[in-house]
């Protein structure tokens, strides 16, 4: 990744379940299972990672921007029991990432900042439909470097030695912008800028600058605008399919459903989920089957 002013990831259908259903051995050789709310023992590092990098940015005072768009909910019935639990792992995933900037916010004592200037997740709905799948998956990193495919932007797709998964890495040698000495326009560019403008209707000279607050805040008023008229009950239609995904996100980087809006629109479900209520290796293997099923 350029090391310049610009940073931008766009990365369609992340899988952000944090994955802390597993063991950790004790200083007395025995298995003690993680809380709830603990990150220790988790196996999906990229939530971590991108939090991280933005934190980084930060630090050195440069914009960067990340956009994620993630199904609205798992597949399978959003009220079953496998699909709460990955809905809570999920919602506590976000909540970490948000409120590790959070207080990076605070120790640079950034002024009338906050986390979703940085971060932003999204769903995909048609107002038909009430609910629209993302079938295939993808990031795009500052229009140098594009992965694309099957392989889910997790874990366990990326390791290479768990999930059966196929993805195509790329870039162009000549469209970067330590070569270009400016904004790589190539073809991992107009890649992007036509998947934006299927999402959001519209093609917009602030899109170019992905990373800047003014990208962000006019792709969050269409998402917001755009739950708005998919909730509604006159039909109203939307432009693009890209929605807010709906959570309220605190200065502090607390995570809330949006008021009113706690369960799924029309099939119910809680959108932050439930505590798992069994032990956390049954419910890992739940969410194993869950995961293998796709």
């Amino acid at each position: 990744m350029a090391q310049d002013n610009r940073g931008m990831i766009y990365i369609a259908k992340l899988k952000v379940q944090l994955l802390t259903m597993c063991s950790r051995t004790s200083s007395n050789g025995g298995k003690k299972p993680l809380s709830a709310l603990s990150l220790h023992g988790a196996n999906n590092l990229i939530p971590m990672e991108l939090a991280l990098k933005i934190v980084s940015k930060i630090r050195t005072k440069e914009r960067f921007s990340v956009y994620v768009v993630i199904p609205m909910w798992p597949e399978g019935e959003p009220d079953s029991d496998s699909v709460r639990a990955i809905l809570y792992w999920q919602g506590q995933t976000i909540q970490m990432m948000y409120q590790i900037i959070s207080q990076e916010l605070k120790s640079a004592n950034f002024e009338n900042a906050h986390p979703s200037d940085y971060l932003n997740f999204y769903c995909l709905g048609n107002r038909e439909e009430r609910h629209r799948e993302e079938s295939s998956s993808g990031m795009v990193v500052d229009d140098e470097y594009v992965i694309i495919g099957s392989a889910n932007i997790n874990q366990r797709s990326m390791a290479g030695h768990r999930d059966t998964k196929i993805a195509m890495g790329a870039y162009q040698p000549h469209y970067t912008c330590t070569r270009k000495k400016e904004h790589p326009c190539g073809q991992i560019y107009g890649y992007r800028m036509s998947l934006w403008a299927e999402h959001l209707g519209c093609i917009e000279n602030c899109f170019k600058y992905h990373e800047n607050l003014e990208c962000v805040r006019y792709i969050n008023n269409v998402a917001e605008d755009n739950w708005k008229r998919y909730t509604a009950d006159e039909y109203n239609q939307l432009q693009g399919h890209i929605l807010k995904y709906p959570i309220e996100i605190g200065v502090d980087g607390s995570v809330n459903p949006l008021p009113g809006h706690e369960l799924f629109p029309d099939v119910g479900g809680l959108v932050l989920g439930n505590p798992p209520i069994f032990p956390p290796v049954i419910t890992a293997l739940s969410i194993e089957r869950n995961e293998i099923g796709k």
